[in-house]
């Protein structure tokens, strides 16, 4: 099948991989004709361009900055996408035929986007929906409930869910969550399309030179926190539990990555002199990967305010490397029974500070750390192999959606 791509985000094949790379490339290497058209930030690109890389095809279409940025120039951005992107689009592929699109959410603004690609290429279209949005920003008190930009988006994402012919949701309590909350959708266009990755025979470190590196003790248990620092990821939880452990010999916290957070796990380890902590810049995914692979536990955590079931995928890679987890959520996420079901570490409740303190500590004496890190590479192999989702979409493909009628 020939499949349009519209992303947000995809990553230069030299700057990393992510689930949605993962699974362009496997849908290429399963025989399919794929054309990725993503939104490029103004501060890495000055002016559209296309190319080959992964082996397919990719048009970079300069929409302005979306990551690591203000409130309101985001959503300015986000705003401008849609125009945009179907300007690029109409451009570049206006002669060209496809049999499906793909895209995913965040952001919701892309309805008109996707409705009009629907119908100058006829086909029906695959949402992969990632974010429940308004109602996470509101949960964690970036917008007020009944304002009108809660109006505004709360419109938006119907339109979003409009635009799909089907609707894919990471985990059963994203599609329970869906259902419920939508109920002028057809439960019949509602699935489960879960989080999944390529996954490496590669999980030893070769060298061993990540203590040495960062001046971390030889006998230090290392909890490792990859990823963006914003609201969501409950920055505030890691910055009482440093305080907490500041003086654990045999405890080093590593966090990796940038967000509008990090300053706070900046100004807590310089005010209080903790030398058993250490933020690096967001990192090339060859050091990134090597940093897990030498790392010990990983750390996954959400405000505890959350009513919408996050799902987040940076457990994929801890599960990859068999690295034992820690996961501090809100208590609506189904990630406690991954946790729980893969037996690969520990769920707690992030408002509860003293049990999830405790989790670090007992999990940096834990003699079986190792056996619960190789469970969650077994649970991965066995669930969340990239190659599920794309025989999900053929599936789609195979059956009812060549009979799709775009007027619908």
């Amino acid at each position: 099948m020939k499949v349009l791509y519209i992303a947000t985000s995809f990553p230069e094949p030299d700057k990393g991989a992510t689930i949605y790379t993962d699974l362009a490339e496997t849908l290429h290497e399963a025989g399919h004709s794929v054309t990725v058209v993503v939104s490029e930030q103004a501060r890495n690109l000055s002016e559209t361009k296309k190319g080959i890389e992964r082996g397919f095809e990719v048009i970079r279409i300069v929409t302005g900055n979306y990551y690591d940025v203000g409130l309101l120039e985001k959503g300015i951005t986000t705003l401008r996408i849609p125009f945009l992107m179907r300007k690029g689009i109409a451009r570049h592929l206006k002669d060209r035929e496809f049999d499906f699109i793909l895209y995913e959410a965040p952001p919701v603004t892309n309805a008109s986007l996707v409705n009009w690609a629907r119908k100058h290429f006829n086909c029906p279209s695959y949402l992969m929906l990632k974010d429940i949005f308004p109602q996470n920003a509101v949960d964690i008190g970036i917008i007020k409930k009944n304002s009108l930009i809660y109006h505004f988006f709360k419109n938006k994402e119907k339109r979003l869910y409009e635009s799909a012919s089907i609707i894919g949701c990471m985990s059963e309590a994203n599609k329970k969550f869906i259902i419920k909350n939508n109920p002028q959708i057809d439960e019949r266009k509602i699935e489960l399309f879960p989080n999944t990755k390529k996954i490496t025979d590669d999980i030893l470190p070769q060298k061993q030179t990540m203590r040495e590196k960062y001046d971390i003790p030889n006998d230090a248990c290392v909890f490792l926190f990859g990823g963006n620092m914003g609201k969501p990821q409950y920055i505030d939880l890691l910055c009482e539990t440093i305080v907490e452990c500041k003086n654990e010999a045999n405890i080093y916290f590593l966090f990796v990555g940038r967000g509008t957070e990090r300053h706070k796990l900046e100004e807590i380890i310089n005010r209080e002199s903790i030398t058993n902590a250490k933020i690096i810049e967001n990192l090339p995914r060859p050091q990134y990967e090597q940093i897990t692979k030498e790392s010990d536990v990983g750390l996954i955590i959400l405000d505890p305010r959350f009513t919408i079931p996050n799902y987040p995928s940076r457990i994929l890679s801890y599960m990859e490397y068999s690295k034992p987890v820690i996961a501090a959520t809100d208590k609506v996420t189904d990630l406690k029974k991954l946790v729980e079901d893969a037996e690969c570490g520990e769920w707690v409740w992030s408002a509860d500070k003293n049990h999830f303190v405790e989790a670090v500590k007992m999990m940096s004496r834990n003699p079986n750390r190792k056996e619960l890190g190789t469970n969650g590479r077994k649970y991965l192999e066995k669930n969340f192999s990239i190659a599920k989702s794309v025989q999900i979409l053929e599936k789609h493909f195979n059956s009812e959606m060549r009979h799709y009628d775009v007027r619908k």
